[in-house]
Formats: structure tokens, sequence, C-alpha cells
């Protein structure tokens, strides 16, 4: 047995898998259907605890850590599981899948991760959308709560800075007709892999490092997702400006979205809820074309603040919040949501061919 405890003092009962541990996080909901290996893996869900309202989870187990011809693995979007611990409604043991190796419980048993299963998944969601994310934890059978006055917010700390890699990574050195230095703040393994089929040279560097002073030439800059607050990321939004200066092409995706517009000198703001699944729509407001995008997200661009020569490109179409930003005349752009997909619809693949003619 565990339970589901709220900051709100709500309390919700379930069984255990996974760990036999107790976690302490943001509690966030994701609307999908599938993708649980690709969204436990993806850094941006960093310090929180995962709901997933689908009411069937682990039923197609858990793929092997087969690597591409690039040498990053296939099926996970990073090397590790980043949220903090997982709410289902019904968790299936018993898995059936051509490429599953394990189940659910054992992956997450291998990697320290907490869950529980029996719980109301759709009317927690309800509460959540409705009062907004909160703090929460898992406690496990006969083990004491945290006092709600000592649940960490991972909302207060650097997560990008846990995320991120620690030194510059080359890939593809000597054959790319292009070179892109790639901030990791976070960075899922499918924007790796969809540059690279694209033939460029990637040079992944750690989310603070100082592109201006490295030995490595390049074309443009790309700025990835990634967990927490983009406020926090100060070197970061220093980095972009000195970019925007120089007029070299930027390109960036979800928490890149949110940097960017910080280097160009607007603001961001936690969203309620946030938006977390693989069915958000989006549109572009200047040709009116609508597309279905995978998302992951808590905190916004706040439209009012963008400064002058600055517009918003994109808009999600059920909550209006800004899904895309771009420079009117300088080489500058970004969307929130994830054209990578993994997992998502690929409707807006197209953006990287669209970067990398601007380089």
């Amino acid at each position: 047995m565990a339970r589901l405890i709220l900051e709100d003092g709500t309390i919700l009962e379930g069984n255990s898998f996974g760990a036999e541990t107790g976690v302490t996080g943001e509690v966030v909901f994701n609307t999908g259907m599938v993708g649980y290996p690709e969204s436990m893996t993806d850094p941006s869900y960093r310090g929180q605890i995962l709901v997933m309202t689908y009411p069937l989870v682990g039923n197609y187990g858990v793929p092997n850590g087969t690597r591409d011809q690039f040498g990053i693995k296939k099926n996970f979007e990073s090397n590790a599981i980043h949220i903090r611990g997982l709410v289902v409604s019904e968790y299936s043991d018993n898995y059936n899948h051509w490429n599953a190796k394990k189940s659910l419980s054992d992956w997450m048993k291998e990697h320290g991760i907490p869950g529980i299963s029996g719980v109301d998944t759709r009317a927690l969601t309800q509460r959540l959308r409705d009062g907004g994310v909160q703090l929460g934890q898992i406690v496990k059978s006969g083990e004491r709560p945290v006092p709600k006055e000592e649940l960490e917010d991972p909302n207060t700390v650097n997560l990008v800075a846990e995320v991120s890699i620690k030194r510059p990574v080359v890939y593809n050195e000597k054959r790319g007709k292009k070179r892109i230095i790639m901030i990791d703040t976070g960075m899922k393994h499918n924007i790796i892999r969809e540059f690279l089929k694209r033939g460029v040279t990637l040079i992944r560097v750690p989310w603070n490092y100082n592109i201006w002073k490295s030995p490595y030439k390049f074309d443009g800059v790309f700025i990835a997702n990634g967990p927490g607050d983009p406020a926090m990321l100060h070197e970061t939004h220093e980095i972009l400006r000195t970019a925007l200066t120089k007029r070299v092409p930027i390109f960036g995706i979800c928490l890149g979205n949110q940097v960017l517009a910080h280097a160009a000198g607007a603001k961001t703001y936690k969203m309620k809820f946030g938006n977390r699944a693989q069915n958000q729509p989006v549109i572009d407001l200047k040709t009116g074309r609508c597309y279905i995008t995978s998302q992951n997200h808590g905190f916004a661009v706040r439209a009012s603040t963008l400064p002058k020569g600055w517009e918003v490109w994109m808009q999600n179409i059920n909550d209006k919040s800004v899904e895309g930003i771009r420079h009117k005349t300088l080489p500058a752009m970004a969307v929130q949501f994830h054209p990578e997909v993994t997992p998502g619809p690929i409707d807006t693949s197209w953006l990287f061919d669209e970067f990398i003619k601007m380089l």
C-alpha cells in the first residue's frame, strides 16, 4: 500500500509498485495515451511526480536500451528517469510488446522511482486543473509523511544545472556541412537525432558554457528544452543576448523559447497547471495553419512583455498561451512545443529544416 498526499491535505490511497521508497515533488499531469518511457526519461520532468490520466499504464512494458547509428539510445529521451514518482489509475504488470524487455515496475525499481496505482487519476487531474499544480509526496506503507512546510519545491532550485551535461560533446564532427552549438538545458535525445539526420555537426555544451570564448566555430545556436524556472538561467540569457547582438541564427525549443524571451527582455510566468501531452493544438498566427503538438512545460512567455521587434508566432488554441516567438528582422525563432516529438505527432518537424536554412 501507499499514499499520495498533496499539500492541500488531500490523501489518496493506492497500491505500491516500482521502488519501495517515498518521494516529494511537484505533482503534475499528462493527458497522453502512450509514451510513458519517453516521458519518464524527459529531463523536463525533473523534480516532478507525474500523474498519467490515461487509465492503463505498463501494458506494453519497457523497451531495451538499443542505440541507433548515431550512438544514441533509441527508446529513451535521456540516460536516466527524471520523474520522482509515477501515479496511475491501473498498473499492468503483465506486458506484451515485441520490443519489451522488462516490466515498468522492474525498470522503476532499477532507478529508485516509486509508483502508486489504484488512484482516481481523472479526479486528481481535475483537482490539479482547477486549483493548479501543487507539491505532494508518495508515502509508502508504514512511513511517516514529510511535514507540509518541509516539502521541497523543485522550482526554487536550478534544475537545469542538474540535468545538463558537464563538458562539451561533438557529434558528426568531420562530415557536417553546417555547425550548430547546442546549449544543453536538459536536451531530449530525439532533438539531437533530428539534427544529425539533416547532416550537420553538433557541438553540445553545458547550460552556462561561454560559447564566445570557446575553441568551437559554429554557424548557429540552438537552445534546448529542460526543467524549472527559466528566469534563473542568467548565464544562458547572456549567451543568447550576445548571439542576438552578433546576428547569429538562433532556434529554441520549449525551455529554449522561454530563455530566448528572457534574453530579448521579456518575462515568463508560472502556468496554473501547464501543458503536458501529445495532443496540444497550436496555430500559426501568420498562416492560420493548425498543428497538433507534443508539449511538456509549466512556464510560458508573457506576450505583453515582448519588446519592439519581436512577435508572437504561434499560439495555443486551448488557453491562448504563447507557443512560439520570432524576431521580425533578426534570424531568431523559438517554439514552446516539441517538433522532435517522441512521443507525439510529427506535424512540425519542418522547423528543423527552417533553422538549417537560416545558417
